[in-house]
């Protein structure tokens, strides 16, 4: 058994068979296969090896041709490597021994033999560890080839692969249009080698809400396809053949995590009012327009942030305005005309969106690039369209709309005059629409929440995305596990940011929401308070938890703990000081 410790980014705990994607995402689909097919299964293996080999000495032919020898024998080591008897008479025999299916043989054989490389790299000097890790990528990239041979297609999705699952995803790495097709169906849980706390993929995996850890660092070596695994949502762990009392022991924790599930049922319907009786409303995050339904089941008051990029994600062409329309609508009839719904507008890169593929070629450094409300300023035919939608909708209910990554006074402006013109084009046409939508802006970089004193004056509401506030302020990427520990919403920088902002809207009259994944922590829900925060938005099963802190708080008590923090300097000190204060109120919420 081995533990590995990542990042938790969804909480709950799922123990099931893994279901591994290699970093091209070819699906390892079944473990063993029954006595009378394992002759079938050499011979597919042998006729994947013929395939890939014939591809690769083609490849080396065309390229010879084209650039020369140098070039061809880079094919030529790969097509020795399928032709090399004795490696894949080793798996040839594991199948036979064992019943493996094919694929199974071959990602274990693979995997083993890289491992074995990679433990010696790490033995060596600088230039050897490096030559012999360009080794280890070449084998699995040769795995990889031959895994796409016996599957005769592209990898198969999550939810099409034999024997149905539930199962336990692991991979290096997921994008959001892998985790949009997963469903509690087919996955149980995922953990991935890469990947950091706010990334979109965590965000998903939120929504769906399956448990999932990130930035577990190397692991996919030691496990195959069919291995009981465990991932601890909670903790933030991975647990590799865990023995029979580690299995024991979480089939317990995941079954006292239901019945705590069923606690926070109990406060959906109660006021989150503190103490001493001050008002505080809890608001949800969506990505898709079904969740709408987690927001009434949690007990949210509406919604504070629609992450309208998702409508963009497995499409093979931007979305029309009616598919906007019809999502933003489909969120007002499931919540109802009076609950808020703040529409967040497009946040995506160009690579991300269809009609932007042959815009731009690859930024170097996307975070500071043509991105969110950069790019719509950039692609206005597509943020018209968006915004003809949301002002549609909003004539069936209370939808707001909220332009994000607002850097600057002028950007906000060009944003609000583009809003005007389509209303007047709206008004042309003799379209229903809500003229007097309230317009609100994401405050997510230093230099919106320095001046958010100047924005204040030009909008109905402020939310503070801390997720990329704390990127920004930091410097620290959100996705990279090397910085990790850099990424931290409690750092006294961003604190400051914070109140700045809490100030500017209360001295013009402006509502502040927060918005990140800051706000879903009850560690933080105290010091909120007492920065002067009377709004949050949250991931919806995560807000009967934040109630159940806040009914428990006097304002009082928590400007006090707030007044503590200032005098803080480092994220750690503030950091203990939250879980410390968490843990005198509601010991079972600190782990």
């Amino acid at each position: 058994m081995e533990k590995r410790r990542g990042i938790p980014v969804s909480p709950g705990v799922a123990i099931g068979p893994a279901l591994v994607l290699d970093t091209e995402g070819v699906v390892i689909p079944q473990r063993t296969v029954p006595a009378d097919q394992v002759e079938a299964e050499v011979g597919r293996l042998h006729v994947a090896l013929e395939e890939a080999a014939a591809e690769a000495r083609a490849a080396r032919q065309r390229f010879t041709a084209q650039f020369g020898a140098a070039y061809g024998n880079i094919f030529g080591a790969q097509q020795s490597a399928f032709e090399d008897g004795a490696f894949w008479d080793r798996v040839t025999a594991a199948i036979r021994a064992n019943s493996y299916s094919a694929e199974y043989a071959v990602s274990r054989g693979v995997r083993e033999f890289v491992k074995k490389l990679e433990d010696a790299g790490r033995r060596l000097g600088a230039e050897a560890g490096a030559e012999v890790y360009r080794r280890a990528a070449e084998l699995n990239d040769i795995a990889r080839q031959v895994l796409h041979a016996l599957h005769g297609h592209p990898a198969q999705p999550v939810g099409g692969v034999a024997g149905g699952g539930p199962f336990v995803v692991l991979a290096n790495d997921l994008m959001p249009s892998d985790t949009a097709d997963f469903s509690p169906r087919t996955v149980r849980a995922f953990a991935t080698e890469s990947g950091g706390p706010t990334s979109h993929t965590a965000i998903l995996a939120n929504a769906l809400e399956i448990p999932a850890v990130v930035g577990v660092g190397r692991f996919l070596t030691d496990v195959s396809g069919g291995d009981v695994v465990i991932v601890d949502g909670e903790r933030g762990l991975l647990i590799l053949d865990p023995d029979e009392a580690t299995v024991a022991e979480y089939e317990g924790r995941r079954v006292a995590l239901l019945n705590r599930a069923d606690r926070f049922h109990a406060l959906r319907d109660k006021p989150a009012v503190t103490h001493d009786g001050t008002t505080v409303r809890l608001l949800g995050n969506i990505e898709l327009a079904h969740e709408a339904a987690h927001c009434a089941e949690w007990g949210a008051e509406g919604v504070g942030l629609y992450r309208s990029e998702f409508l963009y994600l497995n499409k093979a062409a931007d979305p029309t305005e009616e598919e906007h329309y019809e999502a933003y609508r489909s969120v007002v009839q499931t919540l109802g005309p009076d609950k808020p719904v703040v529409i967040r507008t497009l946040d995506l890169g160009a690579d991300k969106v269809f009609s932007l593929s042959s815009l731009l070629t690859t930024e170097k450094n996307p975070f500071l690039g043509l991105r969110s409300v950069r790019l719509c300023l950039r692609k206005l035919d597509l943020f018209r369209t968006q915004l003809r939608a949301i002002l549609r909708a909003a004539a069936h209910g209370d939808i707001r709309i909220m332009f994000p990554m607002i850097s600057t006074a002028d950007e906000l402006r060009q944003c609000k005059t583009l809003l005007n013109e389509v209303k007047d084009d709206l008004d042309d046409a003799g379209l229903a629409f809500k003229r007097d939508i309230r317009v609100g802006t994401m405050i997510e970089v230093p230099s919106a929440a320095l001046m958010a004193d100047v924005l204040a004056r030009e909008v109905d509401f402020f939310s503070v995305g801390t997720n990329d506030l704390v990127q920004y302020t930091l410097a620290a990427d959100r996705n990279n596990e090397n910085v990790a520990n850099l990424y931290n919403p409690a750092d006294p920088s961003v604190l400051r940011l914070i109140e700045g902002v809490v100030k500017a809207g209360r001295e013009r009259g402006v509502e502040v929401n927060v918005c990140g994944e800051m706000s879903g922590e009850p560690v933080y829900t105290a010091l909120l308070l007492g920065l002067g925060l009377r709004q949050l938005s949250a991931t919806p099963r995560k807000i009967p938890e934040v109630k159940r802190v806040i009914r428990l708080l006097r304002v009082d008590e928590a400007e006090r703990l707030a007044a503590q923090v200032r005098r803080m300097d480092t994220a750690s000190q503030v950091t203990n000081y939250l879980r410390d204060h968490l843990r005198r109120i509601l010991p079972e919420a600190v782990d």
